[in-house]
């Protein structure tokens, strides 16, 4: 099972209010019929694709109209059949983004239909201009393989937190029914949640402190911030509740800040 199938599921039904528009992977999120699945659903997929090198276009003609790119083809795009199949992929397409079938149960099965499938193929057809445009703009636009590079830096970071936060099961779910594992996961999101929240919080304080001292503090070096460190945090040994100590909560609700306050 490649977390490629489930990209779709979480761009579509999360539930929240953020305006989506471009999803960051690894290379183990990606296939020709993910690729293909996302641009028709609306989203720009923005892989970073392991020996992308090795990644070979697909064109829409003989490959000898394109000389300069020869070495890079692979092979040209079936046209036939993206157009003989296209009223089964926007059928397909709806389904998925009213939720009538979960993303990722049309595309494991997808998956596991033979070659010569009429759908599946048209939508690995798909895939593959959309991979090829993909990989031209990687090549030459510097700015995307850094946004994405950040992106997947980013989920890293988020992973990290969760990893060092799960010390008790060693990072393993070891509950019996899918119930206690959900509630499991979520206790873990929700704890997640909360430590970016504070770290949040208190660097926006410590920046309205500093400005306020008269100090610059440039927007340019404020978005490589991230609230997703836990040094500051106490994870395991003694927790102690001293309400009346140093670090105690003051009058507007917020603790100290150290050398500011």
């Amino acid at each position: 099972m490649r977390d490629a199938t489930y990209v779709l599921d979480g761009l579509l039904y999360h539930e929240s209010d953020l305006d989506l528009r471009e999803h960051h992977s690894d290379t183990e999120g990606f296939t020709d019929q993910v690729f293909g699945a996302t641009h028709l659903a609306g989203y720009r997929f923005a892989p970073r694709i392991r020996n992308i090198k090795k990644t070979r276009l697909h064109v829409l003609k003989r490959p000898s109209r394109y000389p300069n790119l020869v070495p890079l083809i692979g092979g040209k795009v079936n046209t036939k059949v993206i157009a003989s199949q296209w009223d089964e992929v926007l059928r397909l397409v709806a389904s998925i983004k009213t939720g009538t079938v979960p993303a990722s149960l049309i595309l494991k099965k997808l998956a596991a239909y033979p070659r010569q499938n009429g759908l599946a193929k048209a939508l690995r057809e798909i895939g593959k201009i959309e991979r090829s445009l993909f990989t031209l703009d990687w090549y030459q636009d510097l700015d995307l393989r850094r946004r994405v590079n950040a992106g997947l830096n980013k989920g890293e970071a988020r992973n990290a937190l969760a990893r060092a936060v799960f010390f008790n099961r060693l990072g393993e779910l070891r509950d019996r029914s899918y119930e206690d594992q959900q509630g499991r996961a979520s206790g873990l999101t929700l704890l997640t949640a909360a430590i970016g929240i504070w770290n949040a919080v208190y660097l926006e304080r410590v920046v309205a402190k500093l400005r306020a001292r008269g100090e610059e503090v440039s927007e340019q070096y404020l978005r490589h911030l991230s609230p997703l460190e836990w040094e500051h945090i106490t994870l395991t040994g003694v927790y102690r509740w001293d309400l009346g100590g140093p670090g105690a909560i003051a009058a507007d609700g917020f603790r100290p800040l150290r050398g500011l306050d």
